[in-house]
């Protein structure tokens, strides 16, 4: 079995390689999970001068934003993989945010003092954390007391169309290989009560959780097929072992399926995402 430095290793090399497709489609991302940091930073108490912490930042969201709710704060954004957050370094540019800084680390090992933040953000990372507990606690630790923690994780594959028919699509010419449910994967996160247990385990209180729908809004069933093939990991990752005329199978495939969601020129695919929020 892995170890936790191999399983980061290997995810570090993942999201780095995965980092041009997501700022490719930045735009489509971004649309499509704006409803998930709005849920997000209307929990967390976002004050002018807070210090806030953004953990599995990306290409940057939701802490860019955040960072403009507090103009004489800071947020620190963080990630394993370097490449995404020279990503989220250049939007901040491109949108003329200064309050920012970038670290790449591991959310299970921080390289932060005790209550050095006001509130930490966890969006989609939740599920690929080698030790999920582990990094809660650090979480916790740097949080100063009253201090808020948000995560966000996808809720189960039939409530995400908008990735589960692309992996429905792969499972026709790859035979689906069950995930293992104690290692990093997508859905991993996904049983009402999963995270909120963590945060409770890790001393914080009031906590609570909800559901927040999305939707990958795309011009094209084609261009729905570029956008999950070339950003979302499980998929880029099983279409790495076939050939070419495989990976073409495929994608036709998929494209047939999500035409289901084709309506007045634009395909919608929804999707659910359950937020969590606990108090220090």
């Amino acid at each position: 079995m892995p170890s936790a430095d191999d399983v980061r290793d290997a995810q570090r090399e993942t999201w780095a390689g995965l980092s041009t497709g997501w700022e490719k489609w930045d735009m489509v991302i971004m649309d499509q999970l704006r409803p998930i940091g709005a849920a997000m930073i209307e929990r967390l108490a976002i004050a002018d001068d807070h210090h806030h912490l953004d953990i599995a930042s990306g290409t940057g969201e939701p802490g860019l934003t955040i960072a403009t709710l507090m103009p004489t704060g800071r947020v620190v954004l963080t990630d394993l993989a370097a490449e995404m957050l020279d990503v989220a370094a250049r939007r901040a540019v491109t949108q003329g945010i200064t309050n920012i800084a970038t670290k790449a680390c591991s959310a299970d090992g921080l390289p932060f003092d005790d209550a050095t933040f006001d509130s930490v953000s966890a969006r989609f990372g939740y599920m690929f954390f080698p030790d999920m507990a582990k990094a809660t606690a650090e979480f916790a630790r740097v949080l100063r007391p009253g201090g808020r923690l948000c995560a966000s994780v996808w809720v189960k594959p039939d409530a995400n169309p908008w990735t589960a028919l692309a992996m429905a699509s792969i499972a026709t010419e790859i035979p689906p290989v069950p995930p293992d449910p104690n290692s990093p994967h997508m859905f991993r996160c996904a049983a009402p009560g999963y995270v909120s247990a963590l945060f409770e385990r890790a001393g914080l209180h009031d906590v609570a959780e909800w559901d927040v729908p999305v939707e990958l809004t795309t011009q094209s069933p084609a261009q729905y097929w570029q956008v999950i093939s070339e950003h979302v990991s499980p998929v880029v990752a099983a279409l790495r072992q076939v050939d070419d005329a495989t990976r073409e199978r495929i994608g036709e495939h998929a494209i047939e399926q999500v035409r289901a969601f084709e309506n007045n020129g634009k395909v919608r695919v929804p999707g659910m995402a359950r937020c969590i929020v606990g108090t220090r």
